[in-house]
């Protein structure tokens, strides 16, 4: 069977490389000049099953109000009169609640730690170095922020997840180089969780996947998919059919416009994200693990000499264009837990859209239309759930029963 997989980013290119495994002759499209240039370029890099939250929580309606009118902050507010916008939101406030929550954080946790499982046997085998950390420290500032996870350690505990309540001197021990005069209430260390440079990941696999056969377009947008008998079977692509037996879409936000010419709708709207790199200075005592500010949701992952600070959602504003105040939250809290250690004045930034659903987990599987497929709607957590989304699509494909229960993760539950 010939696929098409429409997106180059890492989901596009691990469902290409599991869909070639399983025999199928693969062709990716992505509008960039390479794979993970666009959403998997700046992420967090964090790999954390134990970790995975869906946005939509108890308390967020009332946090995201507070930070309206604050200079630096994780969530930024632009109102606008399109109805996407307001009929996200609608449907986002009424996941945030305990009970829906649960089953949320209860679905995504189930693909996190089999792409978990699936990222481990695919760098084991094909011995791909990506810059992988081991652990993941969420830091609180205040007894209110502990106060806010006490449902997360409930569902840790329920899943057998092992992870360490630590006090701050505790915390110290394990970070060095924390700042002494930044306020910290306690730490929360998942030993099992990890990190790790996703772009670097998805460029070796685009070269092992190509290498096996997996042809990959460049430079070319997809207009539209194309169907005969009722069944997909290409795409265009300046005008020019590109056939195909069957068509994944796995573009991210950009999957949204594909799927409703084919009368599909998809509640993916897109939430700006942001990141900066930094060099660490020579000497510096820099992070030992990926950690979390939770009070401000900005990451701070390692990669070698340099961190990567990722972080605050800005909800309105589909213009991919840097806001000050958004970079000086990044590094505000970068400077807060590691004042002098890197050269914050030379931090290269960068902007994305994370493809965002109401309630959390993303869209996989079959469509309506047959022979059309998605991989899309993963947030900021398409790195942790790439590898398991990626086989998860290339079994269904393939006529085969996934090994995960698939309950939660399709676009049933909008219909």
């Amino acid at each position: 069977m010939h696929v098409i997989v429409v997106g180059g980013g890492i989901i596009g290119v691990t469902s290409a490389y599991y869909l070639r495994q399983q025999g199928h002759e693969v062709t990716v499209i992505e509008r960039r000049s390479g794979v993970a240039q666009e959403t998997s370029f700046g992420n967090a890099g964090v790999i954390a099953p134990g970790y995975v939250t869906p946005w939509a929580s108890p308390g967020m309606p009332r946090k995201v109000l507070s930070y309206l009118f604050k200079a630096e902050a994780p969530v930024l507010f632009r109102p606008n009169a399109n109805p996407a916008l307001w009929r996200w939101l609608a449907r986002w406030f009424s996941q945030c609640n305990l009970a829906d929550f649960r089953i949320n954080r209860g679905r995504m946790q189930r693909l996190a730690l089999y792409s978990r499982d699936q990222l481990h046997a695919l760098r084991d085998a094909l011995s791909i170095e990506y810059e992988r950390g081991q652990g993941y420290l969420q830091l609180f500032r205040s007894e209110r922020d502990l106060a806010l996870s006490a449902p997360v350690r409930t569902m840790l505990d329920e899943s057998g997840i092992r992870y360490e309540l630590l006090d701050p001197q505790r915390v110290r021990e394990r970070e060095p180089g924390l700042s002494p005069s930044t306020p910290l209430a306690a730490g929360l260390f998942l030993p099992d969780d990890e990190s790790g440079n996703c772009p670097m990941f998805a460029r070796r696999l685009r070269q092992i996947a190509e290498d096996d056969g997996v042809r990959f377009v460049f430079g070319q947008q997809v207009e539209r998919i194309v169907f005969e008998s009722g069944r997909a079977s290409g795409v265009l692509v300046k005008d020019q059919k590109m056939p195909a037996d069957a068509v994944l879409v796995a573009a991210a936000c950009d999957s949204v416009s594909l799927l409703r010419q084919c009368g599909i709708r998809a509640p993916i709207y897109p939430v700006k994200g942001y990141s900066a790199t930094v060099t660490l200075d020579p000497g510096a005592i820099g992070p030992q693990h990926a950690l979390m500010d939770e009070a401000y949701k900005t990451a701070i992952t390692p990669f070698g000499n340099r961190l990567r600070v990722a972080g605050t959602a800005e909800i309105g504003d589909a213009q991919l264009t840097l806001r000050d105040a958004a970079l000086r939250t990044l590094v505000r809290v970068a400077s807060d837990w590691f004042p002098g250690a890197a050269r914050y004045n030379e931090a290269q930034f960068w902007v994305g859209a994370r493809p965002m659903l109401p309630d959390g987990p993303p869209l996989l599987g079959p469509t309506s239309r047959p022979g059309l497929f998605l991989n899309a709607g993963h947030g900021s957590n398409g790195w942790a759930m790439a590898c398991g989304s990626a086989k998860v699509l290339a079994d269904l494909i393939s006529g085969r029963e996934p090994e995960i229960s698939m309950d939660g993760l399709t676009l049933a539950r909008y219909h």
